[in-house]
């Protein structure tokens, strides 16, 4: 209780009563429990007319609307690799500023809240009719950890217990989908995806995964709030397509269950630890198409469970 604007009325009545019997601002502090300058300020009338206290918000819109589009492209990159890439983009902030951004906020998690009740007694037969979808980035190294050394206490900087890495490991890009049939074929994307090009994803990938797992039968398709994804001009070729779109609540990667496939992918590529782009490329689709219908069925059934947890959890973000 240290400003100003957080006095109560009580509080404020025993200051005045207090100063009348003759205490200083520092014995009045101490009494009621606040600062000595939100005494001082009291008595001397500069909180009147006083409308905020606390610190100003350091970014703009515009600059938190940047920081979503860094995390949307690598959801696995630390807080000091997204702090550099918004320090690129012009934002000058701290990795406190960055943690608080990243996190949920109020409004998302009750989006978030509303479409898991929403959802709550759809059926795992329902949940079969989506075809989920994500990109996600693969890279020649994999982990934060690095690898683990054994030595003893003082020989940290010996040569033979050092190992050199690569700061920006060469990568890929990769677009898929799956259902609880199977997957679909994987799509490597080059440069940056805007409206246009993920338009010609959905072309001539999606629409071949959406014939190949369900056929002449009738699906939802499914993907992130991403700009290209919701743009103008991408959700007027679903609707020429005839495509419906499953509505998506933002930054809830944790009800996808296609991340869960990534995860394998990844975890197998660190077996196979590709030297080339052209050894992870083939590793990468060697590793989806070993990935069966039963582990997506299982991954589909899972749905109503991560419902319940995102409910269970008021909208807050859930691990699966």
């Amino acid at each position: 209780m240290g400003k100003t604007a957080d006095l109560t009325a009580v509080q404020k009545a025993i200051i005045d009563t207090l100063k009348r019997e003759g205490k200083t601002q520092k014995e009045i502090s101490e009494r009621i429990g606040c600062s000595q300058s939100a005494v001082s300020r009291h008595l001397s009338g500069k909180s009147v007319g006083r409308k905020k206290c606390g610190k100003k918000h350091c970014t703009t819109r515009r600059g938190d609307r940047t920081l979503r589009k860094i995390v949307e492209k690598d959801r696995f990159q630390t807080l000091g690799d997204l702090r550099k890439q918004w320090t690129e983009s012009g934002v000058e902030t701290s990795i406190a500023t960055v943690h608080r951004r990243v996190l949920l906020n109020q409004k998302q998690r009750q989006k978030r809240l509303t479409w898991a009740t929403e959802k709550q007694h759809w059926t795992v037969a329902q949940w079969s009719k989506v075809l989920f979808s994500d990109e996600s980035k693969f890279c020649m190294s994999f982990g934060n950890q690095g690898a683990r050394v054994w030595r003893k206490t003082g020989e940290k900087e010996m040569p033979k217990c050092l190992k050199s890495s690569v700061k920006y490991p060469q990568s890929e890009m990769v677009w898929g989908a799956m259902s609880a049939a199977g997957v679909g074929p994987l799509c490597f994307i080059k440069g940056r995806v805007n409206a246009a090009s993920y338009q010609e994803i959905m072309e001539h990938f999606m629409l071949p995964s959406a014939e190949k797992l369900y056929g002449d039968e009738d699906f939802v398709f499914q993907h992130n709030l991403a700009p290209a994804h919701s743009a103008k001009t991408t959700g007027k070729w679903f609707t020429d397509h005839g495509i419906t779109v499953l509505n998506w609540p933002a930054n809830s990667p944790d009800l996808n269950p296609i991340e869960n496939l990534w995860d394998i992918v990844k975890r197998k590529l660190r077996d196979a630890r590709p030297n080339t782009l052209d050894e992870l490329k083939a590793a990468i689709e060697e590793s989806w198409a070993s990935i069966t219908p039963q582990q997506c069925h299982r991954l589909i059934a899972s749905m109503p469970r991560r419902i319940e947890a995102v409910i269970s959890a008021k909208g807050f973000p859930t691990k699966y």
